[in-house]
């Protein structure tokens, strides 16, 4: 069963060409790269941040299950050992950076890769519409391997995954880019309401 799934695998990118390669590798680095910010963006519960910080304050909840839950825990931890008599902006600043950072990690390859797919398809075409071309100059019209028939059947092969890369790419590389914009958004508030619960201390305690 198994070998049968590869012959026609292997058949599939032979009709369209030494280019197939070259776009089977750039889907392959771009799945991973969507499956790993996919993993990545994982927010943990779906309550709002100022919940979040309430429960893990009053000790209702204890376990981190996403970014946004480990990064509470990590915030409140930071004041806990720094007092309140020190602001805790720029200490936050700092811990947060990583998180931001692992937010936009592997989006700039995807969105790269996703342009390269079509234009990668696109060059499949023309080598395939060269071929039609020399074929019509050649008169051989319909061998199997080549001819007119060969050069198109090539040039649609590689538009087709050229499209297939790129479409799934585009769309689920946006919706993970929004969730990681949010995300971000997020981040910030929860640094300003610690910041803002730090003052207000400050302000009672003088």
């Amino acid at each position: 069963m198994l070998s049968l799934y590869l012959e026609g695998f292997f058949d599939y990118m032979q009709s369209g060409g030494l280019v197939m390669w070259p776009l089977f590798f750039t889907a392959m680095f771009l799945w991973f790269g969507l499956g790993f910010r996919f993993h990545t963006l994982k927010r943990g519960s779906k309550k709002s941040v100022r919940t979040l910080i309430r429960k893990y304050r009053e000790n209702k909840r204890i376990a981190t299950k996403g970014l946004i839950d480990s990064a509470i825990v990590d915030a409140m931890k930071i004041i806990d050992e720094n007092g309140y008599a020190v602001s805790p902006r720029k200490l936050l600043d700092d811990r947060f950076y990583g998180y931001q950072k692992q937010l936009k990690q592997y989006s700039r390859l995807v969105m790269t890769l996703v342009v390269i797919a079509p234009l990668i398809g696109l060059l499949g075409t023309v080598v395939g519409m060269i071929e039609t071309f020399d074929s019509l100059a050649s008169a051989s019209l319909f061998s199997q391997s080549g001819g007119i028939a060969g050069g198109i059947s090539q040039a649609l092969f590689t538009t087709q995954l050229g499209l297939v890369v790129a479409v799934p790419g585009v769309i689920i590389g946006r919706l993970l880019d929004r969730r990681a914009n949010t995300m971000e958004l997020e981040l910030e508030q929860i640094i300003d309401i610690l910041c803002t619960e730090v003052n207000e201390k400050v302000s009672h305690e003088v």
